[in-house]
């Protein structure tokens, strides 16, 4: 007969022989292995160590495993992803970018009077008319009478602004439009009629102004790209790009009245409304003020050959050369 296993009580223990003694054993680390045990059991030190290293060899030994489908970039490589992004994107023009550039140091500069009875006074009336989709002859609207129309450039954030002496010489009043569409009225500060130049002061100015940049004709030569940058007819502002056609011209105004000096030639096209506006290099810097157009007929229209003042005579108006 299979006799029934028997099993014995836990002892029990007494408060005092579960107090410890100072004789007793230190309790022994939870990183070590019991006595006898048959498996060994791994602590929470040694278990941390054991992800660290697992991390160690999978951030700094992957690059030392091989990954399928994933070769190394060669320069081929770089060369054909550039060429690709060429093909596939329209950049802008440098023309473009230079416009980009310079179009918050631009205004509309318009004179108010008695009209002008000179060819040019009416050939410069039919042509904004007809820019405004009116006959040429069209009388001008009641009101204040618009005695010229032309360009300026902020060089001092201050208001201070570059245009042509004929643009507002004479006029009653002076009005200028800024890029963010603030109208203000400015003044004569002054003046240098052998070079056709003016500084306006504008009463108001945008709280954000931004005066171009000018820069040196030192290094400019004939072939260098340029941008014309005004309101041709009142119309703009309007972005015209061509090249520098040659240097130190001289040009006679058609009624022989002035003749102008050391002047830049280009071959972007300017028309009536241009003058005073900026001529640009490629970065967007003024290197001179558009200041004529030559045409043998009293058309005043754009045969291929404006002149501008270089920026060091335009910026001597203010009393010292920028350069």
């Amino acid at each position: 007969m299979r006799r029934p296993a028997l099993y014995s009580r836990s002892p029990q223990v007494s408060q005092d022989a579960a107090a410890p003694r100072p004789d007793a054993t230190p309790p022994v680390d939870a990183d070590a292995a019991p006595a006898g045990a048959g498996r060994w059991q791994p602590g929470p030190r040694a278990f941390g160590a054991m992800v660290l290293l697992v991390l160690a060899l999978v951030t700094g030994g992957a690059a030392l495993w091989p990954r399928p489908g994933h070769a190394p970039l060669t320069q081929k490589d770089i060369d054909a992803a550039v060429l690709r992004t060429l093909q596939t994107t329209t950049l802008p023009s440098a023309a473009a970018r230079a416009a980009e550039v310079i179009r918050p140091s631009v205004v509309r500069v318009v004179a108010y009077g008695n009209e002008r009875a000179s060819p040019e006074a009416r050939t410069e009336k039919r042509g904004r008319n007809v820019a405004r989709g009116k006959p040429p002859e069209a009388p001008p609207p009641p009101g204040e009478f618009e005695r010229g129309i032309g360009t300026g450039v902020v060089i001092i954030d201050k208001g201070v602004i570059l245009t042509n002496l004929h643009v507002v010489a004479g006029a009653d009043k002076i009005k200028v439009t800024f890029a963010d569409g603030l109208e203000a009225v400015a003044t004569i500060t002054g003046m240098q009629p052998e070079n056709d130049l003016a500084v306006l002061q504008a009463q108001k100015i945008p709280d954000d102004l931004i005066p171009a940049t000018l820069r040196s004709t030192a290094d400019l030569m004939p072939g260098d790209q340029v941008a014309a940058v005004g309101f041709p007819f009142g119309i703009g502002p309007s972005v015209s790009a061509g090249v520098v056609s040659g240097l130190k011209r001289g040009f006679r105004s058609p009624e022989g009245k002035q003749e102008l000096s050391n002047l830049i030639q280009f071959d972007a096209a300017a028309n009536p409304g241009n003058s005073g506006g900026p001529l640009i290099n490629m970065d967007g810097e003024v290197v001179g003020i558009v200041t004529a157009i030559l045409n043998p007929t009293q058309q005043r229209t754009f045969i291929g050959i404006g002149f501008a003042m270089p920026i060091e005579n335009a910026a001597s108006a203010l009393g010292s050369p920028p350069f």
